[in-house]
């Protein structure tokens, strides 16, 4: 076998991975997977890119699976599969990158130890990739590990962007507007300039749909502006997570309800948007489906606000030229695209019904001045590409 390069994503709960061969500049995917449910029922699930799949639960007869047997479930299985025996280089997500990393960075000490006093910033998320890393670097020792930070790409954002209405001390030391997904962002402005060129430099709105949502403005491939803040809880309301909301409630919650921090965090983390407002589930699929009055609702203020800050975002923008859908729900709910497009005519979008029905790349009319677009991200590949790149084995 060539060289490899593998890519790892640490979550709270679940370890993704997808496994790449390097050759002649080029990426080529050969497989992807993940741990999930990693702290209850833990199951790993991957697939070739013949198709073939692989599927097993992690044992448990000593207490529930954690990062590490997530981990090396992962390593077992693509040393069984043959798929790392040349691993030339490790990309990792990283949620929280702070202030000062702009870029991908190869992983030291040093760095480790700036992740670590990151946590603060993302804590259901940072440490869990800093285990990732760690245990990369057990498995593979001497192999060049780079960091991918979600919020790299968001520090081209100005400062009107980028700071809270608090005194300038507090900006000064790193309370400010981050912004997340940076990662599938930088991906779909790269693919514009394949699948769209004539947009690829204009005023554009990138909607990342998912569990997780966020919405993002860019202007010649940069960021402009973006819906999530200090943490990922800002914004659109997401599967679990309240997205935006007035501080004073959560005094409210606090005082008068006496809840803890704690507590609080637990609701608007895990309890809260999409899966809070139905009572049913935070899968989009489910609500969907479901004839409850409460799932409806739920769909619409998940629309609301989405059609809410697409319309602050191209006032940031001053101007729109065109409309991108990805994530999940953005690349798969046919019904989430026309809600959110139908009555965007004051904002030039012309809705193609027919062409949204099949899944089509382009969902708006020929005549339409603002286009509206579906492409499937790829973060993997970009953690692939910035891997490559950091470890001075070419491409980006």
């Amino acid at each position: 076998m060539g060289q490899v390069v593998l890519t790892i994503n640490a979550g709270s709960s679940s370890v993704k991975f997808a496994v790449f061969a390097f050759a002649g500049g080029e990426l080529d995917e050969m497989a992807r997977g993940q741990v999930d449910g990693l702290g209850a029922q833990a199951k790993f699930a991957a697939k070739r890119a013949s198709g073939e799949k692989a599927q097993f639960a992690l044992d448990s007869s000593h207490g529930p699976a954690d990062h590490r047997a997530g981990m090396k479930a992962i390593l077992r299985w693509l040393g069984e599969e043959k798929l790392v025996d040349n691993v030339v280089a490790v990309g990792h997500r990283v949620l929280h990158g702070g202030r000062d990393f702009t870029k991908p960075a190869r992983v030291d000490a040093a760095l480790i130890a700036t992740l670590r006093t990151l946590i603060p910033l993302g804590e259901l998320h940072e440490p869990f990739n800093i285990l990732g890393i760690e245990a990369a670097i057990d498995a593979f020792p001497g192999v060049p590990q780079v960091a991918c930070f979600d919020t790299a790409f968001h520090r081209a954002q100005p400062f009107v962007a980028d700071v809270y209405g608090l005194p300038r001390s507090y900006y000064d030391e790193g309370v400010r507007r981050y912004g997340f997904h940076g990662l599938s962002y930088e991906y779909i402005a790269r693919q514009l300039k394949k699948v769209a060129p004539e947009i690829a430099d204009g005023r554009v709105v990138v909607c990342h749909l998912g569990n997780g949502s966020s919405l993002c403005a860019i202007h010649k491939g940069r960021a402009v502006a973006t819906t999530m803040g200090m943490t990922p809880l800002d914004g659109v309301p997401m599967g679990t997570r309240s997205g935006q909301i007035d501080p004073g409630v959560l005094f409210y919650l606090m005082k008068v309800k006496g809840m803890s921090v704690k507590a609080v965090s637990d609701l608007i983390h895990h309890n809260s948007g999409l899966k809070g407002l139905s009572g049913i589930s935070q899968d989009m699929r489910e609500l969907e489906a479901s004839t409850s009055p409460a799932a409806k609702e739920a769909i619409d203020y998940f629309v609301y606000r989405i059609r809410r800050e697409i319309g602050s975002l191209a006032a940031a923008l001053e101007g729109l030229d065109a409309i991108v859908f990805t994530g999940g729900i953005g690349e798969n709910s046919q019904r989430t695209r026309e809600e959110v497009l139908t009555g965007m005519a004051w904002l030039g979008v012309r809705f193609d019904a027919a062409a949204n029905a099949v899944n089509a790349q382009r969902i708006s009319t020929p005549d339409s001045r603002t286009t509206a677009l579906v492409i499937k991200t790829n973060e993997e590949r970009m953690i692939a590409g910035h891997a490559v790149a950091v470890a001075g084995l070419v491409a980006a």
